[in-house]
């Protein structure tokens, strides 16, 4: 029982992760059907900024980098992609590629490739103690941020006028706009959110690891991707939970596979994704979206 705990704590803070940052593409996604690939540059650039900040004191360093990340994704959208917004959406996809290189080669510039050690206050690599069972502080940490900026963002989307005018945007964008919807401002607030998604996602990643490199948020953003079609394209609900399903699922197959196997675990979570994709194409969560680009 208390290894069975064990890991179902670890497949809950990996799914957390997980989930942001499928959450953080599902709604820029769900705006202008782009699959922003440099979505995982913005955690980059957050750990880079934690680098920079690590001179001062942690409970500063870390709003300092969740500011410079939503500033960055405001950039991004207003210099890279507001200006292609009625362009094929396979260029949009090619200019996400490309703005993701260029993240990642200018990071390479200013910082080189070699890897930078981030000082993480000790905190997070101690464990609460439950008599003899113990719980990692991080994963205390990174359940506890991800319960409440769901919980946010739920009531931000549904009770406040800009969160409802997002969700109908991404359920019909031309309608939207004709009912008075700005697009300009929705499209620039789904980036800031994604931006403080993409930052807190940097921080338990740097609280985990305690380095950065250049291409730190490769994998996170190809396994928020991957939690995005699982979930339903198109669907916020069903992105988080895709997220969190594959969190589960990695912690499940590294639980269980043979010591020999385990370092293809990868393969073997992307092998069962295409297994459910071709069972269940729609998603977890089915989705009605008609998404139309302004």
């Amino acid at each position: 029982m208390t290894t069975f705990l064990r890991y179902a704590i670890d497949a809950v803070s990996l799914g957390a992760q997980d989930g942001l940052i499928a959450l953080g593409l599902g709604l820029v996604f769900g705006l202008m059907r782009l699959v922003n690939f440099a979505h995982g540059d913005l955690v980059t650039t957050g750990a880079y900024a934690l680098f920079v900040c690590a001179g001062i004191s942690f409970g500063f360093a870390v709003p300092i980098m969740l500011a410079v990340v939503i500033v960055l994704a405001l950039l991004m959208e207003r210099v890279a992609f507001r200006p292609l917004r009625d362009v094929d959406p396979m260029t949009l996809l090619v200019t996400s590629f490309s703005l993701s290189y260029f993240l990642q080669n200018l990071d390479t510039i200013i910082f080189s490739s070699r890897t930078k050690s981030i000082a993480v206050p000790a905190f997070f690599s101690s464990q609460f103690n439950i008599g003899t069972f113990q719980i990692p502080n991080l994963d205390i940490v990174t359940i506890g941020v991800t319960a409440v900026l769901l919980i946010v963002l739920r009531i931000f989307f549904a009770r406040t006028p800009l969160g409802l005018q997002i969700l109908a945007a991404a359920s019909d964008f031309s309608m939207a706009r004709l009912l008075g919807v700005r697009a300009n401002r929705v499209i620039a607030v789904a980036f800031g959110i994604s931006g403080l998604l993409a930052g807190i996602v940097a921080f338990t990643l740097i609280a985990q690891l305690g380095d950065v490199t250049p291409s730190l948020g490769v994998q996170p953003v190809l396994i928020g991707f991957a939690g995005v079609i699982i979930g339903g394209m198109g669907s916020l609900v069903g992105a988080t939970l895709g997220g969190f399903f594959l969190g589960a699922l990695t912690i499940a197959l590294q639980a269980s596979l043979p010591l020999g196997a385990r370092p293809f675990r990868d393969a073997f979570v992307f092998g069962i994704v295409i297994l459910f994709l071709l069972v269940r194409p729609q998603g977890l969560v089915s989705s009605s979206y008609v998404v139309e680009r302004a």
